[in-house]
């Protein structure tokens, strides 16, 4: 599935290092999440890939931003105002992106996928504790179907969040949902062709280690351990932009610009 994701996100991701200059030449779909002036661009490069070689996955996260209880606060002040029912666990989502990439990508995706991830024991995982191996227990809840028409469509997105937010207060309530599970067998030959890569990739790697710990050389040791610093604090600086507390503001003036 990731290796032929596509996905909405924010125009700053496409400035990281390494990771967003990939997403840029992958054909990611970014914008500015200012309506007016993404609304030309995201609809050309959505159209763009019609014409995609190969299948496909187009990844949205409606809401636009990640949960925090200020956001969450705000945006039930917007629900208030425009009379719309009042989530507990989700933002209200973002209508018009939404309907806009189920125009541009009709009778190109095959179906449209609603997705529900919870960790138990309300773990709250983390880029960091995945390298660190921690372990992480995940229920997705899936499920398909979506109108045609662009306010048909905002309607039905709505209800879906109001379906969405039911489905999160019985899985506070039980630690399920209410559906019969499917649990996935273990696929040992992911593991043996994981390893496989790694130790083919990583041969050259430690050798080189080896001959350098070999030639004693102070200058050459200082250089190597310099250069190991400076890769693991880049990894945990660009770990660090994915937590929720350092996210962006999008999401909290919500208020203040409706009122204006």
């Amino acid at each position: 599935v990731l290796q032929s994701s596509k996905v909405l996100a924010k125009k700053e991701l496409s400035y990281m290092p390494i990771i967003g200059w990939m997403w840029h030449f992958l054909e990611i779909v970014f914008c500015k999440r200012k309506w007016e002036e993404d609304r030309k661009t995201v609809v050309q490069k959505l159209l763009n890939l019609r014409d995609y070689p190969e299948n496909f996955w187009f990844l949205i996260h409606c809401e636009g931003t990640r949960f925090t209880e200020q956001k969450h606060q705000i945006s039930m002040q917007v629900a208030e105002a425009k009379g719309l029912p009042k989530l507990k666990y989700h933002l209200l989502p973002r209508t018009k992106g939404f309907a806009v990439t189920v125009q541009c990508l009709r009778n190109v995706v095959s179906a449209v996928y609603d997705s529900t991830l919870n960790f138990r024991n309300n773990e709250n995982p983390t880029l960091l504790g995945v390298l660190n191996g921690k372990k992480y227990h995940a229920d997705l809840y899936v499920r398909q179907d979506v109108p045609e028409d662009e306010q048909e469509c905002s309607t039905w997105l709505h209800k879906l969040y109001q379906e969405k937010d039911a489905f999160q207060e019985e899985y506070y309530r039980t630690g399920t949902y209410p559906a019969v599970p499917i649990i996935p067998p273990r696929r040992p030959w992911t593991l043996l062709n994981w390893l496989f890569w790694a130790l083919l990739l990583l041969y050259p790697l430690f050798k080189l280690l080896i001959n350098m710990i070999n030639s004693g050389s102070s200058l050459t040791l200082a250089s190597f351990a310099f250069v190991i610093i400076i890769a693991s604090v880049g990894v945990r600086w660009m770990i660090g932009v994915t937590e929720i507390n350092k996210g962006s503001t999008y999401g909290n003036n919500d208020n203040k610009q409706k009122q204006k």
